[in-house]
């Protein structure tokens, strides 16, 4: 092989002096590895930006930095801290976790007929309608039976409201704004679905929370966002759902006593 008088310089010098070809930078006495800069660089260009002498003398300028602080704290002690030692046990098991996610999310990745199923389900639970409804909320099934009682003889929805046990709502005569029948409690949906314009329910509806007496105001057509808008969105909750559920399928695997 023939080289040429620069190309056999090179040669000459990586061979004649490997360290210094290999050593970013000196700090009192301690090598920084080229190498370490790397990882750095390919960040820089993934994020667009050029790989120039100065995107490099500046990444070479951080690391020397990193490493001026570093030798400073290891000759405080601070490396002989329990606290720290804690805080970097804490902060490798972390890293490990999250490389295992990566990994397994990668395997498994969410695919375009993931999310667009997730987008019909959603689409599906809200419905056609947005709903405005009003209610009143007790602790009891009677005094529910009893607000009732008092509607059917005349009195204003808005005035019993002021009873009501859900004070977002009570001082605006139990105005609950606009909702969709997903962002209900099911029974709440189901009752708030079959009723009219100016329609209340004639029986108490119960919930987690108590007995409801719910009145519809008005209905529209639900106007949700399309795909291309939550496609990120979904996308990331599938993600996250995958990770939850892969991580429970591990616990349901190991020896826990």
């Amino acid at each position: 092989m023939t080289f040429k008088p620069a190309h056999l310089l090179v040669v000459l010098l990586v061979t004649a002096f490997p360290a210094m070809a290999q050593t970013l930078a000196t700090v009192n006495g301690k090598a920084i590895p080229a190498s370490k800069a790397e990882p750095f660089v390919k960040q820089a260009l993934a994020q667009g930006q050029k790989d120039t002498p100065q995107l490099r003398a500046m990444i070479k300028d951080r690391l020397v930095g990193t490493e001026v602080l570093l030798q400073e704290a290891e000759k405080a002690g601070f490396s002989k801290s329990e606290d720290v030692k804690l805080q970097i046990e804490m902060a490798r098991q972390q890293i490990l976790i999250q490389s295992l996610m990566r990994a397994h999310v990668e395997k498994n990745p969410v695919s375009e007929a993931d999310i667009k199923a997730a987008y019909d389900k959603w689409k599906a639970q809200n419905g056609d309608n947005e709903f405005h409804p009003f209610h009143i909320l007790v602790e009891k099934e009677d005094d529910a039976k009893a607000i009732i009682s008092k509607l059917k003889g005349g009195a204003k929805f808005e005035e019993l409201a002021k009873q009501s046990k859900d004070t977002g709502s009570a001082g605006k005569g139990g105005d609950l704004d606009w909702v969709s029948q997903a962002n209900v409690p099911p029974a709440f949906a189901t009752a708030l679905t079959s009723l009219k314009k100016g329609q209340f329910t004639e029986t108490p509806v119960k919930t987690e929370v108590g007995f409801h007496i719910i009145k519809l105001d008005d209905v529209r057509p639900l106007k949700l966002p399309t795909l291309e808008e939550v496609k990120q969105q979904i996308g990331e909750s599938l993600v996250q759902e995958k990770v939850q559920a892969y991580q429970q399928s591990l616990i349901k695997k190991a020896a826990i006593k």
